[in-house]
C-alpha cells in the first residue's frame, strides 16, 4: 500500500516561492502517475499538475501554467511542486496524489486518483 505524505507549506508574500515536497512509502514510482490538487475553502477542488509514470509527460492546470512546476526524484521516491510568483488566489491546501499506471498516462481528475496525502496548507498574503 503506498502512502504519500506532504511537506513544505506554509506562508508566503505575494510573488514568492514555496516547494512543496510528497515523500513516497516506495521505493520507486515510476509505475504511477503522480500529481498535485488543491481545494481552496468553499471551492472545489482543482488539478494543478501531474506527471506521467515514465516522467516525460506533464500536464497543469491553466491557472499556474508557467509558474509552477511538478517534478520527481526517484532517488529519494519524493515528488515535488516548485511554486514561483504565488498569488493571493493560489492559497489552499495542497494534496499529492499518485496512481497506479504505465508509460505515459496522466490526469487531472481527481476521481482517476486512489491515493492521496493528508494535505499541506499553503497561504499566500501580505
Amino acid at each position: 500500500q503506498l502512502h504519500l505524505v506532504e511537506s513544505g507549506g506554509g506562508l508566503v508574500q505575494p510573488g514568492g516561492s514555496l516547494r512543496l515536497s510528497c515523500a513516497a512509502s516506495q521505493r520507486t514510482l515510476d509505475s504511477y502517475a503522480v500529481g498535485w490538487f488543491r481545494q481552496a475553502p468553499g471551492k472545489d477542488r482543482e488539478g494543478v499538475a501531474c506527471l506521467s509514470p515514465s516522467g516525460t509527460v506533464t500536464n497543469s492546470a491553466d491557472s499556474v501554467k508557467g509558474r509552477f512546476a511538478i517534478s520527481r526524484d526517484d532517488t529519494k521516491n519524493t515528488v515535488y511542486l516548485q511554486m514561483d510568483s504565488l498569488k493571493p488566489e493560489d492559497t489552499a491546501t495542497y494534496y499529492c496524489v499518485a496512481e497506479a499506471a504505465e508509460g505515459s498516462w496522466y490526469s487531472l481528475y481527481a476521481q482517476e486518483f486512489s491515493v492521496w496525502g493528508q494535505g499541506t496548507r499553503v497561504t499566500v498574503s501580505s
